[in-house]
């Protein structure tokens, strides 16, 4: 069934929000698994140790919310518009 846009927009804005966290997520990951990396080599390992894990922790709920929110969201828009 074709559905208009007006009916499918609040679950583009959800999409939307979610993507973006996600994105956002992976951005704030990797870039304190840098930080990580460079306060490793500057000798400086507990703090090095945990920016690693607070950077695998991002990078675990961007994963989640890509998967668990964005993907599903994704297919049931698709499929609304379709």
């Amino acid at each position: 069934m074709r559905s208009s846009l007006v009916d499918v927009l609040p679950d583009l804005l959800e999409l939307l929000v979610f993507g973006l966290g996600s994105a956002g997520l992976s951005l704030a990951g990797a870039y304190i698994e840098r930080f990580a990396f460079v306060t490793f080599e500057q000798g400086n390992v507990e703090i090095a140790v945990w920016a690693v894990v607070m950077g695998a922790v991002a990078l675990y709920f961007a994963y989640n919310v890509g998967t668990d929110k964005v993907r599903p969201k994704l297919r049931d828009v698709r499929a609304a518009l379709a």
